[in-house]
């Protein structure tokens, strides 16, 4: 069996790849849905792109249960502190995820028009809101959480919806943001009809540069101008799970300063090839390669945030001492490993399940098949 040490990184990997597998997989139906109201113009057509991520959606939403349980379970003082720290912005993400289906349900309920546009702006609302509320979080984290623990590890946060609402945070929120509606784009340039396929490779000639250019100038903000934190002194990998057991203070730049700054600038570069590759594709008929390099650029912007932040998970504002890293906020060696053997087992078989999901229901949804299903011949 692995030590301890070892054990605590590879749930910091584990806790990436969750990540990836939420951003790719939900991310596509995030990103579709944000679109019901802009690249469908009739209501066959939003019947139409609604019908390519519905039967999809929910089992997306275990790659969320998942990282949440992951997170419960490897990494609790990271629980703990994001709950209370993202308290009303965990609300807003969760009333997002509530009206989707609850829309989804009650959008066909009546055939009136306005009945429809209502449930429509609720789907838009529930894919943006949790797109942007993504890139705000982890924008935060690297301006450092306003929260800090007492000598009886007893937890104080400082701060407030508003108070997350940071410029550069938001900056990340919009990178998040295109990210996402470029996912959803290509997914729709695979899956829609032929008509709404059309009008999302041409959306993606737009988000994609975008993406790229919000992406670039968020890295270069992040490293000349937004202070890094960094641990001082000798810092013991294996110890018990105190945060107040090590020295830290803020200083230095992420990107420079950082043991893995130099992974996050090339998993950034992964991500804006990749990213730039996934119009152009599109616009060939490679609708699947497109979406092969559309998750690329997820994985490769989720990496350049992670290994950017090593060895920290949410670092302190008012007390750098308080942050979070991944040597002192995770469960017991036990639980790690009990955990560890589980996710070999179980997470192969959600992989294969998924892949078998996406096989059987391959292929367009078509608005002949809407308008035939809904008796207009």
């Amino acid at each position: 069996m692995f030590d301890y040490e070892t054990l605590r990184v590879i749930w910091w990997l584990l806790m990436g790849i969750v990540l990836i597998g939420f951003a790719v997989m939900d991310g596509f139906d995030l990103g579709a849905v944000a679109f019901v109201r802009v690249l469908a113009h009739d209501d066959d057509e939003r019947r139409a792109l609604i019908e390519t991520f519905e039967p999809f959606w929910e089992g997306n939403q275990v790659w969320l249960i998942l990282g949440g349980g992951a997170v419960f379970a490897a990494w609790p003082y990271l629980y703990a502190a994001s709950f209370s720290g993202f308290y009303f912005a965990i609300l807003l993400l969760l009333l997002a995820l509530i009206v989707r289906p609850v829309s989804l349900s009650f959008r066909n309920k009546a055939d009136d028009a306005r009945w429809h546009a209502v449930w429509d702006g609720f789907l838009t609302f529930t894919g943006v809101v949790p797109a942007l509320l993504f890139g705000v979080a982890i924008g935060n984290l690297f301006l450092g959480v306003p929260l800090r623990y007492d000598d009886t590890m007893r937890i104080t946060y400082e701060g407030g919806l508003i108070g997350l609402l940071r410029p550069f945070a938001l900056l990340a929120g919009l990178v998040s943001l295109t990210m996402i509606l470029m996912h959803g784009a290509t997914y729709l340039a695979l899956k829609a009809d032929e008509v709404i396929a059309q009008r999302a490779q041409r959306a993606l000639s737009v988000l994609a540069p975008l993406y790229v250019l919000l992406y670039i100038a968020a890295g270069a903000w992040l490293a000349f101008g937004v202070t890094g934190f960094r641990l001082d002194g000798h810092v013991v990998t294996d110890g018990p799970s105190n945060p107040l057991l090590k020295q830290a203070s803020i200083g230095g730049s992420w990107l420079v300063n950082g043991p893995l700054g130099r992974w996050a600038c090339a998993a950034a570069a992964i991500a804006i090839v990749a990213a730039l590759a996934t119009p152009l594709l599109a616009r060939r008929g490679a609708n699947l390669s497109a979406f092969v390099t559309s998750s690329t650029a997820i994985a490769g912007t989720v990496l350049s945030a992670g290994f950017a932040l090593f060895p920290f998970l949410m670092p302190s504002s008012l007390d750098p001492r308080s942050s979070l890293t991944v040597w002192d906020a995770s469960s017991s060696y036990h639980t790690l490993g009990l955990m560890l053997f589980a996710t070999v087992v179980l997470l192969p078989i959600v992989l294969a399940y998924t892949g078998w999901v996406f096989r059987v229901m391959r292929g367009r949804v078509s608005l002949e098949h809407i308008r035939k299903s809904h008796g207009m011949y």
